[in-house]
């Protein structure tokens, strides 16, 4: 099996990694066809479980590398890395501002004002949050085609587990919450599984710039963790901590965090 995916060509790689990733995330959404309410505290625990593996997976999967690749550069070799992260973050942010769009439970959309659905707001908003995911691991599994020692296929494959792992809680975290407020359980659904359906599109746009692109590569590893941290701190833990389940979060983000670690340096 792996012999044959390793064959593979990167892009397709990338894009069945990030089909897996998606994947997962519609399992997750397709809980609402057997809970319309899911304990808040139980919610708040599988978005800190998320966060602690998206940060884990932007240090171990993506800085690591970036860091190692750079110290045979011209540059420092941390400043690919804080370059690339710190772009990553600027790029969100900047989209943030333009793209209208509306986080869960808030009234008030962000962006360019317009007159779209809830929603569609809702939706863009959760497009935005999943794009650094497929990209990380479209640029994984780019990065790991040019054989160099500090990114490999196993790690690449160890990055979609893992965010296919937090992608389940995600998934449930959106359409539970959306059927509770009284949608549609299918509705519900297809909002929920859409999280995930720009991962391998974001995918497959990260492993074909990084594969014809060797001397961008840690500035590509880092960009995407920055964007993934970005997303943490704006979005997640501040929703996973919005109902005072404080605890719960936490605990769900350090335990978040050692399973993305465990994958990262076991498979990795």
């Amino acid at each position: 099996m792996m012999d044959w995916f390793s064959s593979l060509n990167p892009v397709v790689q990338a894009l069945l990694g990030t089909l897996f990733t998606w994947g997962v995330t519609a399992l997750g959404a397709a809980t609402v066809f057997f809970f319309k309410t899911l304990n808040q505290k139980v919610l708040d625990s599988m978005l800190g479980f998320a966060a602690g593996v998206m940060i884990a997976a932007s240090y171990w999967s993506l800085l690591a590398p970036a860091i190692e690749m750079s110290e045979s550069g011209r540059l420092p070799a941390w400043a690919p890395a804080a370059g690339g992260f710190l772009i990553g973050g600027l790029f969100l942010r900047v989209v943030d501002l333009i793209m209208p769009h509306l986080h869960m439970f808030e009234e008030e959309a962000e962006g360019i004002k317009t007159g779209w659905r809830r929603t569609v707001l809702l939706v863009l908003a959760i497009t935005l949050h999943n794009i650094p995911e497929g990209l990380a691991v479209g640029v994984a599994f780019g990065a790991a085609a040019h054989g160099l020692s500090e990114a490999s296929l196993a790690g690449a494959m160890a990055l979609a587990l893992g965010i296919g792992i937090q992608n389940f809680p995600e998934g449930a975290a959106v359409s539970i919450p959306l059927r509770r407020e009284g949608m549609s359980r299918m509705k519900a659904f297809a909002v929920g599984q859409f999280s995930g359906m720009v991962e391998p599109m974001a995918g497959v746009l990260g492993a074909f710039a990084v594969l014809y692109a060797e001397p961008l590569l840690p500035w590509a590893l880092a960009f995407a963790a920055g964007a993934m941290i970005f997303v943490v701190v704006e979005e997640v833990i501040p929703e996973a901590q919005r109902a005072g389940n404080n605890d719960a979060a936490t605990m769900g983000a350090m335990i978040g965090f050692a399973t993305m670690m465990i994958l990262d340096v076991a498979l990795g």
